[in-house]
């Protein structure tokens, strides 16, 4: 028997009552120092602070289109060379090439743009807004996305920075003992780590626009792409509900479709908080063992970002982060909020507190944490 779009929602939101009042249990307390927002309201990754605020601003004072606001806020990031994660100086594959994906979504209009493996062109937030607005596809990839991107303008130029190159040539000198690569500079291992932004926005008409775009998992194998270009997993939005994003693993949220259904569990009735609590229980649930550890934790951190239609948002990742990581990287376990209370840092939820982080997740914090503060010391010498 077919399944309605009116049964599947009902059976959706009964199931998953139990799953948001267990993931609620271990949220972090929510900030009662704001008014109750209102439109326009912005949300973001941690690192879009900058882009919120020129978001906010652009629909407050020019009365912008949401969509055009936030590709503005993530074109910060993606320009600016010293930002590792998107655009212009991202880090590269394991060929030392930079590949950018990014998605965009215009709740009006309940169009979408998406573009993956776009090399030499740093904004792919607005090559994807090209796809949506002057083609009738959704996604371009490669060199066919790249040849798209330049017969509409844009420029071609090399993203690789010095800093990323350097980054790459230390993650490739110690790759084996036994390979024909010296060690190079120091004998400190580059971690690998990965790098997108979000942002979603919603208007004084609760009209709806959200991007996310990415230069993807540092050293990554070529030809991966990651959640942020797949509409429904690394950014989605409905103009009649409202819009969520993601960062953080994307072969573990594309499994779990992550934003899609952070916004069908708001249509449900979850506030955005509890929606994206209880979408990341749904990627534990869906994760392999072999990411797990002995007690069914997963080894790998997901983040979650929400706004409603009403300006109602919220925010939340898999662990709490712990103090001594907190006290040298203050800004980490939060994500960047923007309204009429203005621009700032809000706290992420999270599933687990920090006295459950796995024991080879906290040593990965740990080492970071030491490797900064010898990096500290030498430049106050």
């Amino acid at each position: 028997m077919p399944v309605t779009r009116r049964a599947f929602l009902e059976t959706s939101a009964l199931a998953l009552t139990g799953l948001a009042a267990s993931a609620k249990a271990h949220a972090a307390p929510t900030p009662s120092n704001h008014a109750a927002p209102a439109p326009p309201t912005v949300v973001a990754s941690r690192n879009g602070i900058r882009g919120v605020r020129k978001a906010y601003e652009m629909m407050t004072n020019d009365q912008a289109d949401p969509l055009d606001a936030v590709i503005a806020g993530v074109n910060i990031q993606e320009l600016d060379p010293n930002d590792q994660s998107v655009g212009l100086g991202g880090r590269p594959n394991a060929d030392g090439v930079v590949t950018l994906d990014a998605s965009v979504m215009h709740g009006p209009t309940r169009r979408a743009g998406s573009v993956a493996a776009l090399e030499d062109i740093a904004s792919a937030s607005l090559v994807a807004k090209a796809i949506m607005d002057y083609t009738d596809h959704i996604m371009l990839v490669g060199k066919g996305a790249k040849r798209f991107a330049l017969g509409m303008g844009f420029k071609e130029q090399n993203l690789l920075s010095e800093e990323s190159r350097q980054d790459w040539l230390r993650w490739r000198s110690q790759l084996s003992p036994d390979d024909d690569w010296l060690d190079h500079e120091d004998d400190v291992m580059i971690e690998r780590p990965g790098g997108t932004i979000n942002m979603c926005g919603v208007d004084a008409n609760g009209d709806i626009g959200s991007v996310t775009t990415t230069s993807g998992l540092s050293w990554k194998i070529p030809g991966r792409v990651g959640d942020s270009p797949i509409i429904g997993t690394g950014q989605y939005c409905d103009n009649e509900v409202g819009a969520a994003g993601s960062t953080g693993r994307g072969e573990a949220n594309i499994k779990v479709c992550g934003a899609f259904l952070i916004v069908e569990f708001m249509r449900g009735g979850m506030s955005p908080q509890e929606a994206c609590l209880a979408a990341l229980e749904r990627a534990v649930a869906m994760t392999e063992d072999r990411l797990l550890d002995g007690k069914g934790r997963p080894m790998f951190s997901l983040n979650f970002y929400a706004v409603a239609k009403d300006g109602r948002f919220g925010g939340a990742t898999m662990y709490q982060y712990p103090d001594e990581y907190l006290e040298v990287l203050p800004s980490r376990g939060s994500y960047a909020v923007a309204n009429a209370d203005g621009a700032r840092h809000e706290p992420l939820h999270y599933v687990y507190d920090q006295n459950q982080l796995p024991g080879g997740l906290r040593d990965r914090m740990m080492e970071r944490v030491e490797r900064i503060r010898m990096e500290r010391a030498k430049e106050e010498e």
